[in-house]
Formats: structure tokens, sequence, C-alpha cells
């Protein structure tokens, strides 16, 4: 127990997604940021990934799909985002992608900073 603390203690926070990138170059940008949301545009060249990085809480709209190789906990896959097509997480612990295709995907993620109540 105590050498799983020490190791987890000494190991590296992982990025977030406008941190992570990939050679070290960016590959998000921040459009927009306030007190309750930040939307991030990522773009990957064909060839270009994101190195290892963690996910908050968010929505993720893909402005111009392809093909990208995405390797998380659950393993490695091949995944064809359609351009249009949205998504909604909880969250990532950690994942890196690649894009394996011939276009250049772009997608908008939108994460929140607070929760918000419904009103009475």
């Amino acid at each position: 127990m105590l050498i799983a603390l020490l190791l987890q203690a000494a190991s590296p926070e992982l990025p977030n997604p406008l941190q992570a990138g990939w050679g070290g170059q960016p590959v998000c940008e921040n459009l927009h940021e306030d007190e309750m949301q930040r939307v991030l545009r990522c773009s990957f060249a064909p060839g270009v990934g994101h190195d290892r990085h963690f996910h908050a809480p968010h929505f993720g709209y893909a402005l111009s799909g392809g093909r990208m190789r995405l390797t998380d906990a659950k393993g490695t896959r091949d995944v064809d985002l359609v351009t249009g097509s949205h998504f909604a997480s909880n969250g990532t612990p950690w994942h890196e992608v690649l894009n394996i295709g011939d276009t250049t995907v772009t997608y908008l993620i939108v994460e929140p900073k607070v929760q918000v109540s419904p009103a009475p």
C-alpha cells in the first residue's frame, strides 16, 4: 500500500487537452473561456495526434471528421468520426489519439466549469 502511494505521488499529473500537444506543438486552442465554461478547438492533420491527457466532463462536436486511432484503458481502436457528430462525456482519466486518415479532423470541446441547478 505504501509503495503504491509513493508511486502515485511520484507520477506527474497528466495534462488537460489544452496543455497536451503533439511533438511539442499545441493541437487545441482556447476559443472562449469564462467563469461558466471553456471552449476548445482541436485540429489534427493526417499523421498528427494528441499526447496522453485527461478530460474533465465535456461535450464534443465534430467540425470535420476523419479516421482516428484512440488508445485508452480499454485498449486501442480505430474510429470514424463523422462530421457533425457529437458526444457527451463524464470525463476521461486518460487517452491519446492519432489521425490515421487522410483528412484533417477538427472538433470543439465544451467544458462546463460549474454545475447549474435547475430553476425552482
